[in-house]
């Protein structure tokens, strides 16, 4: 470990890690609550699409990708509150949207398979001062605001017309859900990649919730379990050499299965009562 914290690319991606292993299971708890765990992926390809932007452009692919994900978020809550498409179709619609759109101004901008790359399979060791501040700042706002926010946001992703009876503005809400996903892909996306960056936000929920009793108790799990697997995605990486993105996808998913098969082998003892009681969504 004190070899690894040498190098500053690698206390820059130290830093990153923790700020994304937080962020992503932060607003991916709502996302599965509302059962939108797949909005990730789609807003990873709309936020592509942004990122070619940016190399065409030859502005920051980070503010380009913020800004065109942040758009596609509040387009699919237009089309879920004002039309009659439901939302895994106006997911569909923006997955294969963001892919064309994005190899499309990819070849305009003559940027070679490896740029690109980056972008969809993450290269957190490559991160320099000003991405780790952007990415800090994001995370920070993501975080603090799903705390904050909580009890609010809770209410619209369990039940949308208890809330709206109870006088929560449902659409506000929604699209601050939606918005702040979009904020999450921008700040994974090059930790973990725009292809694997939903795996980071819902895959520690899965596990959390195979444990925890409420909804809070799942929140702050999935987040403790999304910085362990982040941060040790890092260090096994740079000791096995391998990209760092998939070994933290790889070490949630980890996660998950010991988790599930520790459920289940304390299903039926007598002495693990509050596993047994356990229910698939918790209770706030």
């Amino acid at each position: 470990m004190t070899d690894l914290l040498g190098y500053e690319f690698m206390r820059l991606a130290l830093v990153a890690a923790v700020f994304t292993g937080l962020a992503a299971p932060a607003i991916g708890t709502y996302l599965v609550q509302r059962r939108l765990a797949l909005l990730g992926d789609g807003l990873g390809h709309v936020a592509l699409t942004g990122v070619a932007l940016g190399l065409l452009t030859g502005t920051a692919p980070v503010l380009t990708a913020l800004v065109v994900a942040a758009l596609g978020a509040a387009l699919i809550e237009v089309l879920r509150a004002f039309t009659r498409t439901s939302a895994d179709l106006a997911l569909a619609m923006l997955f294969y949207g963001g892919i064309a759109g994005g190899v499309l101004l990819v070849n305009l901008s003559g940027e070679g398979a490896a740029v690109l790359n980056q972008y969809l399979f993450g290269a957190i060791t490559t991160v320099d001062r000003s991405e780790v501040w952007v990415v800090a700042v994001l995370g920070v706002i993501v975080v603090s605001t799903s705390l904050l926010l909580g009890p609010q946001l809770f209410a619209v992703c369990q039940d949308e017309e208890h809330a709206r009876v109870s006088g929560v503005p449902v659409r506000l809400y929604g699209l601050l859900v939606a918005v702040l996903a979009a904020v999450t892909i921008t700040v994974a996306m090059r930790t973990v990649g725009l292809l694997l960056v939903s795996a980071l936000m819902v895959v520690p929920v899965a596990a959390a919730q195979q444990l925890a009793r409420s909804f809070r108790a799942t929140h702050l799990l999935a987040m403790l379990i999304g910085l362990l697997t982040a941060v040790g995605g890092v260090v096994v990486s740079y000791e096995s050499d391998v990209q760092p993105g998939p070994t933290i996808v790889m070490l949630a998913l980890g996660v998950f299965a010991a988790t599930a098969l520790t459920r289940l082998a304390t299903a039926h003892l007598p002495t693990a009562p509050w596993l047994r009681r356990r229910r698939q969504v918790p209770s706030a």
